[in-house]
Parts: structure tokens; sequence; C-alpha cells
């Protein structure tokens, strides 16, 4: 089969309504900055379109391509990737193209057929299913006990199930042949550190241990007597601070939300120390950058305070990023619903992969950071702990 059969293929059965979902892999230059492209059809307003999510490094990227425009994004998928995975109602495809461009195909049918499902605008499909009561929810006041969304509840509820989802990604990072242990720093009422261990723990039958720390004691003693009730065995809950927690040595996941300023940078460093393999923060109240920030280019848009305020966000959690990967880590900057309703709803995601940076890589950083004129607190935490050399390109 050639390339342009293959093509002719995969846009027919990507078209005919028996696509599931796709993965394109293994770029054939390294310097191709989209590692993975994941698609999946899409519904939107009557009109069906097969949405193409590129995956960068440390960002994700959506395109909804309408059915009869896809042929030119396969197209170029087929010229740059070795490797597609095609999933239909009635069959997967396997794809391999050699370097030469020599076609290797494999077609596995299946005995039972499955279904599409357009989900977009629907009736969203969660990983904790409404209608079915979960303990920990019912005790925390988001589901009665039949199992129904309280009124003021559903967009909690909708965080948590986002988040369990980024936890479920997290399952391939995680060790299979030990106890997983798990440290969640501002756990405050805990509602997804629970959701966290239930998920682990009871659906997917996973043998870890958690902790949730915050300094407020009677929410510690609350959440601690829920999960006695619950039976939780392996999930407690202590009083006490991020920078001061000594209790591990190693940890394999590390979970802060909505750590307000510098709380974040100290529960990342506390992460990087430990050789966490998993780290999710969404940071909170970015103070630090706000008052260094320096820089005459920038003065049309920092002399507006809001304007400002939003930009040393973005900034900063671009930096902690960067900073992570500089230390062995692949961070993305991804999106998460924020249920209070404010604009701090970036999660920082990242897996360790022991990856050494090279020299172009720390110049850019450095050439961000002194062109903000930042002094970032985590950088100088990775140093003080020697995963960062303090170079000539320091600031004071």
């Amino acid at each position: 089969m050639s390339v342009d059969e293959v093509l002719e293929l995969l846009q027919k059965r990507m078209t005919d309504g028996t696509f599931i979902r796709g993965t394109i892999s293994q770029p054939r230059l390294k310097s191709n900055e989209t590692k993975r492209i994941k698609m999946k059809p899409l519904e939107l307003k009557g009109e069906f379109y097969i949405q193409f999510e590129y995956q960068h490094e440390r960002i994700l990227k959506h395109e909804n391509v309408p059915l009869d425009s896809i042929a030119g994004p396969l197209q170029k998928a087929l010229e740059e990737y070795k490797q597609f995975h095609i999933e239909l109602t009635d069959e997967t495809i396997q794809i391999l193209l050699s370097k030469k461009m020599k076609v290797s195909i494999k077609r596995i049918f299946l005995d039972t057929e499955k279904t599409v499902d357009y989900a977009h605008n629907r009736k969203k499909h969660y990983a904790l299913n409404e209608g079915t009561p979960y303990p920990f929810l019912v005790r925390l006041g988001v589901q009665t006990p039949e199992g129904k969304v309280k009124n003021q509840k559903h967009d909690k509820f909708r965080q948590i199930n986002r988040f369990v989802e980024l936890i479920d990604d997290t399952l391939s990072h995680l060790p299979k042949d030990r106890q997983i242990r798990i440290l969640d720093f501002g756990s405050g009422k805990s509602y997804l550190t629970f959701a966290l261990y239930h998920y682990l723990r009871i659906e997917k039958g996973l043998d870890i241990r958690v902790t949730g720390l915050d300094l407020k004691k009677e929410v510690i003693e609350e959440c601690q007597t829920i999960a006695e009730d619950l039976q939780y065995d392996q999930l407690e809950f202590l009083v006490g601070d991020i920078n001061e927690y000594e209790g591990d040595t190693a940890v394999d996941m590390v979970v802060t939300l909505h750590a307000c300023d510098v709380a974040t940078d100290m529960a990342l460093a506390k992460a990087v120390t430990w050789g966490a393999s998993v780290i999710l923060s969404v940071p909170c109240c970015q103070h630090e950058l706000f008052s260094q920030l320096q820089s005459p280019a920038f003065d049309v848009m920092l002399q507006h305070g809001l304007v400002k305020e939003r930009f040393a966000a973005l900034a900063t959690d671009s930096m902690r990023a960067e900073l992570l990967s500089l230390v062995g880590y692949e961070a993305q900057l991804v999106e998460f619903i924020d249920m209070e309703h404010t604009p701090k709803n970036i999660l920082i995601r990242a897996y360790r992969n022991g990856r050494q940076p090279d020299q172009a890589q720390i110049a850019r950083y450095a050439t961000f950071r002194d062109m903000l004129n930042a002094r970032p607190f985590l950088e100088k935490e990775l140093q003080q702990l020697g995963f960062l050399s303090a170079g000539s390109d320091e600031n004071d």
C-alpha cells in the first residue's frame, strides 16, 4: 500500500461515522515541536469535526477540523510522523512508515462493534458518575445520599471530575511494584484529596498512602474524622507548613492546589528534592513577580494594574514550568476548571524524565527572566538545593 492509498483509507474511515479515536506519534525530525497528535470526533452545533490535539513538550493546542478538510492535516502528518494508531467501531488500524516511506499496515477486525461518542456540548460523561452516590461526596456535602449532585455543588462536581481526569493521566508515571506515596500540600477542605484517594484506592485498587497537609487545625481535624469514618486507612491529614514538612525522604506524587504566592514554589522545590515522578500544581496569588516587573518594552501593558497582574501570573507560571524542565521534568501548563470562578485556572503538570537541559534552553530561560527583571523564588530554592548551578547569568 502506498502513502497516497493510506491517506485515502484514513480519510474515508475517519469521515464515515466509524472513527472513535486516533494517535499519531514518532516524529521523523527531532526538531519537530509537536511530539504527538491525538484525534477524536466531535459534534458542535449540529456539525461534525475531527479534533486534532497537538501535544508539544509543555503545551497542548487544539484544532477542530471539518470532515471535508481533514485531508490536509492527515497528509502533513503522514509526511512528518512514522506511527499511526486508529480505533474504529469495527477495526483497529496500525500504520508504520519507514525512513523511506515504506508502509507497514496491520488491521485488526473486531468481533463486536463499538460506538462513537461525539459528546462535547452534550451531557458530560464523568469519571465519577452523576446519580451514583460516593460516600466521600455525600459526606462532604456535594451529593445527597441518593447520589444527586446538590444544586449549589455542580461546579465543584465538575472540578472534582476534571481533577480525576488529570489523576488518571498520571497513572503510567507512577510505580507499579510498591506502595505509591502522595502528598497534598495546602489541602484545605480536601474535596480533591478525597477524590484522589477514592479514585486511586477504591476505583483503581492501587496501593497508596496519602497525606493532606494544611495550616488550619479545625479543617484538618474535620478531614481526619471523615477519613476515619469512611475507613480510608491509608489517608491522613496533618497540620503543618509546606516549607517545614520533613516527614518523607522520597515521594511519588506532589499535589498543591491554590497555595498562595511562593508557597507554590516551596512545594515545587520539595517535590524536586524528593524526586517526585508527578507534580500537579494550581498556583494562586503570584505577587512576587508583580512587585519586581521592570521592563520598559512592556510599559504599554504594565501601566494598567489589571493587565500587569494577569501578565505577572502568566509569566510566573511560565518560568516555573521552564525551571522544572531545567531540573529533569517534562512540564506543561494545562487548563484546570476552577470552581471558585477565578481566572487562576492554570495547572502545572510535570512528569519526571531525568533529562538534562542544553545550554540553549538555559540561555532561553535566562533571557526571558532578565527581560522582566525577575528574581524567581523557585530558581533560588533550586540553586540552594543544588539542582541548578548559580552561574554568571544568575540575578543578584
